[in-house]
């Protein structure tokens, strides 16, 4: 795609570039080139950990040298996939929704055939990619066109920020729900972001009996605090010694939100014999561990990628009062300020959970 100025057709986007280099600038609208596409105009956008580990440092998914096997784009790309809109537009054999209804987006490319992912657990599929980090359009602008698999009709209850919060949410639920974790296990949560935050109230709604949050940042433990969760600084206390005492044995649970290779060990050893730890954090750099850590123990280590079949679910228990909008959004600014007042803030300031911009 061309990013050129027509006065008639343009719209703002916020386009990635290269890192440290995403321009807010006019773009064609885009428009439905096949029967099953939906056109979306787009209400709120959440800014995530992972857009911004694309600004500071990437390409990551943004594919730079070849375009996207599924979106047939390379960088310059917009960006934003965690969002919610109206749909405007739908192309001849579109059934899941109509212009009027209001959607969440699940951003998900994978290969897909008339309105519907083609593998069962089409978040394995080695083409993976995603609506605003892999090309075809993105929640960063005024509209975007996605396939009809890719748009969930929203509860009435729901706002359009808490639909944006679908995306994340479906990350921690996915976790969880991967998880062996049954009603009355106790779990730990080694960072308190906003997925980390999330996975804690995705525990809460499958049952934990007791959850403990490690994190560095005293405003993001005192938010895991609001929302229920023990917290234990790692600089003030021995972190693997300090949760066997909360759980007065160790956790049934690990769950990994950092990425931070020290941080995978501790997550490992704060479990009990026969424990579990699930990897929810995407890796810049390699990490250690001994792996008698896991055998002696009988421990398990599993990771997960995203999420599949489970927007549904989110929302319904977002309409239940889990993952609120008002317990994780800190801040709304428009698509202008999506660089200085978005990307930068996050940055440089921990006490941000997530940042919603309104195109």
């Amino acid at each position: 795609m061309t990013y050129m100025q027509d006065a008639q057709h343009t719209m703002k986007a916020a386009v990635w570039y290269r890192a440290r280099d995403l321009r807010v600038e006019n773009v064609v609208v885009p428009t439905l080139k096949d029967p099953h596409q939906v056109k979306v105009k787009i209400a709120a956008c959440g800014i995530c950990g992972s857009d911004l580990h694309e600004y500071s440092a990437g390409p990551i998914f943004i594919p730079t040298e070849a375009p996207h096997p599924i979106s047939q784009e390379r960088a310059p790309i917009i960006m934003g996939h965690e969002f919610a809109g109206e749909v405007v537009e739908v192309g001849d054999r579109v059934t899941r929704v109509k212009p009027g209804d209001r959607v969440a987006i699940e951003p998900i490319l994978s290969p897909n055939q008339d309105g519907q992912y083609l593998m069962d657990r089409y978040n394995l599929t080695p083409l993976l990619g995603f609506h605003g980090l892999s090309g075809g359009g993105g929640g960063f602008s005024e509209y975007t066109v996605t396939g009809e698999h890719m748009v969930h009709p929203m509860p009435e209850t729901l706002s359009y920020e808490q639909g944006a919060l679908v995306e994340p949410a479906a990350v921690a639920l996915h976790a969880v729900r991967q998880s062996a974790l049954k009603a009355g296990d106790k779990a730990v949560v080694f960072g308190a972001g906003p997925i980390g935050l999330m996975v804690i109230e995705a525990l809460k709604a499958a049952g934990a009996s007791r959850i403990i949050a490690v994190e560095l940042s005293e405003v993001r433990r005192r938010k895991a605090a609001d929302l229920g969760a023990l917290t234990v600084d790692p600089q003030q206390h021995d972190v693997v010694e300090r949760v066997h005492e909360l759980t007065q044995g160790g956790a049934d649970f690990a769950f990994e939100v950092t990425g931070i290779p020290a941080v995978l060990k501790q997550a490992i050893n704060a479990t009990h014999a026969g424990g579990e730890t699930v990897i929810v954090s995407i890796w810049e750099t390699e990490a250690t561990f001994q792996p008698n850590e896991l055998v002696i123990k009988e421990r398990t280590l599993k990771g997960i990628i995203a999420y599949r079949h489970i927007y549904p679910a989110v929302m319904a228990l977002m309409a239940r009062g889990y993952f609120q909008a008002a317990d994780l959004i800190t801040d709304r600014i428009a698509l202008d300020d999506v660089v200085e007042l978005g990307f930068e803030t996050l940055l440089n300031d921990k006490s941000q959970i997530k940042i919603i911009v309104q195109p």
